[in-house]
């Protein structure tokens, strides 16, 4: 017997089946928003996982294609690698649910969300991030829950609570944020410069929705909610605490860590970690969670200083950024690159523009969404932080950087009529020590800028960290962190915008949530310092976008047709196209619309491209002098074309001014010519004339 728990959620119905499928996870919530289903589970291990320092948490969003009822593509028919979508998923509901584990658990946690069916008015990520919520929160896993998520869209000003598909692809803002029932613990954002006190009016009034929805989440565990299970605890004891202050004083520590160069510092810990294993060397116990219990000493001792002494262990002030520099064309040939440094984080950004036919295309559940015209990748390889691994293509978290980059630019690109390119940038980071998706940022603006591309306005980016003490109000915030604070800290807070407003927020915390005052700090210390670096680094190196793409790159010329004479254009099994590409080394784009896109590097042949297509989807006027090559030869005349599939004759008498008696007597196959129409002939036919045109 299975229950189920229902609320109305922004006008639609949310409703929760437990007991019904999946009795054998941990907890298992069968969702259900309009018609979109997701199945949401969460199971964890019976024993911790031994040899680990961290919560072992996976979170899988698996995206169906049944439920938009598509068949997979490719030979075997099944669904492959989550697609970037579902990892991107994966991540955010990732994010608010992991500080709410205890933090020395360390069993094994797998939270699987299988999305079932769609309907495009309620959008299947939050009905996953919500399945996953209850079905943590309903199981016996140790969760110090419950928490809830809404998005929130904007058309013309106005705020839409968890917006359909078509509202959150077209709207202004698209927003997820989650909560506690005391605070914020999530912030992920896209935005069209959405200024500063407008995002935090959006934010909580999500805020406002999560409570309602975790009120309902708390009448579920009410009913149906298991005692939570017992865990061996993975802390590390006391008295080991209180042994290795003995050997390494907190001075000591303190004169350690507290350097501005991250090699220094990792040598100084290398040696304590070297005096303390020469210590513990009869003690097993200890020796095997000495790693641990180090980092935990070097956190203690970095938040002490920062929060009760304002001190950074590289000795900033607590509003400074670090050393800043920028240069653009440091590739030669490529179309665009820059390079974006600030202190010890450094990320070099190439970008590469094509024809419009090189967009990505997407087989996701959006069915609006088919193709991607700018694409931006991040790659983070072992040598930025000093580490030898081989490379094994893109994780979870570099997909995630490069998709924070690629929504911070997307509201300033040129609309496709504007600029008719695809866009694709990579950065590539030469070296790491604190937010390059930030970097990444101010670098690909710069490279954009660089290559020609028309952007609207300057994007910069930064992350803002924080340290809390006991009390809501006892808290430092940290402009510009370095990687030893984003560990150590409690807050992850980054920001892209322009001078206008915010493009992109994501907010990762180590902690049950932010104040109000929290969140209205950071968004304005970080809108303070992307002014600061867009004025004082980017804008010196490269102050507009330049007005030409590079001579490397290739150039689109875009005119507009009939879209009823599209067919004309491509011909018979695509002969007419093929054979203008051919015959002038150009690519030929044309959307359904009529838009066609001439793309290549010859100016001359790219001219001559246009002019055979727009004789093909013209009619022949009367008086005007067309130039085509002789193609077939009769009797009674010759057959010109002018342009592949576009055919008209010549008469024998309007060959020559003189009479003549056969036609190959004047003209040979092949032969350029040039003919003036002369309208219509008696038969209603179009006619033209060599000998009539005038030089």
């Amino acid at each position: 017997m299975y229950k189920t728990f229902s609320m109305e959620l922004a006008g639609r119905t949310l409703s929760v089946d437990v007991g019904r499928v999946a009795a054998q996870a941990n907890g298992a919530a069968f969702m259900h928003y309009g018609d979109t289903t997701v199945l949401s589970t969460a199971t964890a291990s019976e024993k911790p996982r031994d040899g680990i320092d961290f919560f072992p948490l996976s979170v899988e969003f698996e995206e169906k294609l049944y439920a938009v009822g598509k068949i997979p593509g490719g030979f075997t028919k099944r669904e492959g690698k989550a697609s970037e979508n579902a990892i991107l998923t994966s991540r955010v509901i990732d994010r608010p649910m992991r500080p709410l584990f205890p933090k020395d658990y360390r069993n094994d946690v797998t939270l699987n969300n299988m999305v079932m069916s769609v309907d495009t008015e309620c959008r299947p990520e939050l009905v996953g991030m919500l399945g996953s919520a209850i079905a943590t929160a309903i199981s016996d896993i140790p969760f110090d829950g419950p928490c809830a998520m809404t998005q929130v869209g904007m058309i013309d000003g106005e705020f839409i609570i968890n917006p359909s598909q078509e509202q959150w692809k077209n709207g202004d803002l698209n927003l997820t944020v989650a909560s506690t029932a005391e605070k914020v613990i999530m912030i992920e954002a896209g935005a069209n410069e959405i200024p500063e006190e407008k995002m935090i009016e959006a934010i909580y009034k999500a805020h406002n929705v999560n409570q309602t929805i975790i009120a309902f989440i708390n009448d579920i565990v009410k009913e149906v909610g298991k005692t939570k299970h017992e865990y061996t605890s993975c802390a590390i004891p006391a008295e080991l605490f209180e042994a290795m202050k003995k050997i390494v004083t907190p001075e000591e520590m303190e004169e350690a860590v507290f350097t501005d160069e991250k090699q220094k510092r990792e040598a100084n810990i290398s040696a304590i970690t070297d005096k303390l294993t020469e210590a513990f060397a009869d003690n097993e116990e200890w020796l095997a969670i000495l790693g641990e219990a180090i980092y935990q000493y070097e956190k203690k001792t970095v938040r002490k200083m920062i929060l009760k002494d304002h001190k950074r262990p590289d000795g900033r002030e607590i509003t400074q950024i670090r050393p800043l520099a920028a240069e653009v064309d440091i590739v030669p040939r490529v179309h665009g690159s820059a390079m974006f440094t600030r202190g010890q984080t450094q990320i070099c950004d190439v970008c590469t523009l094509a024809p419009l036919s090189e967009m990505q295309k997407l087989d996701g559940l959006d069915e609006n969404e088919v193709s991607k015209r700018y694409m931006h990748h991040y790659n983070f390889p072992a040598y930025s932080v000093g580490e030898t691994k081989v490379s094994r293509g893109p994780g979870r978290r570099e997909i995630g950087h490069g998709a924070l980059a690629e929504r911070a630019l997307i509201p300033v690109l040129p609309s496709e009529e504007e600029f008719p390119y695809a866009i694709r940038c990579v950065s590539e980071t030469f070296e790491s020590n604190g937010s390059t998706s930030m970097a990444s940022t101010c670098a690909s603006c710069m490279s954009l800028m660089a290559a020609g591309v028309p952007i609207k306005s300057m994007v910069a980016g930064i992350s803002c960290g924080l340290v809390t003490g006991d009390t809501d109000d006892d808290f430092v915030l940290l402009t510009d962190i370095q990687g030893l604070e984003d560990f150590f800290g409690d807050m992850d807070f980054k920001v892209t915008g322009t001078t206008k407003g915010i493009t992109a927020i994501q907010m990762d915390i180590k902690i049950h949530g932010l104040t109000r005052p929290i969140v209205e700090g950071a968004i304005a210390r970080c809108r303070e310092a992307r002014l600061f670096i867009m004025d004082n680094c980017m804008k010196p190196a490269i102050a507009e976008p330049r007005p030409e793409v590079s001579k490397y790159a290739p150039k689109i010329i875009q005119i507009q047709i009939d879209p009823a004479k599209i067919g004309e254009v491509i011909g018979q099994r695509g002969k007419t196209i093929q054979a203008i590409q051919e015959s002038t080394q150009v690519k030929i784009d044309i959307t359904d619309e009529g838009a066609v896109s001439v793309c290549g590097t010859d100016a001359a042949l790219m001219q001559e491209a246009i002019r055979l297509i727009t004789i093909i989807v013209s009619e022949f006027e009367e008086g005007t002098v067309y130039e085509g090559k002789v193609v077939s030869i009769k009797e009674f005349g010759a057959f010109i074309e002018f342009a592949p599939g576009k055919e008209g004759m010549v008469h024998i008498s309007k060959i020559a001014k003189e009479r003549i008696n056969h036609v190959e007597d004047v003209l040979t196959l092949g032969d350029k010519v040039r003919c003036v129409c002369m309208g219509k002939d008696k038969m209603g036919r179009i006619s033209f004339s060599i000998k009539d045109v005038k030089d």
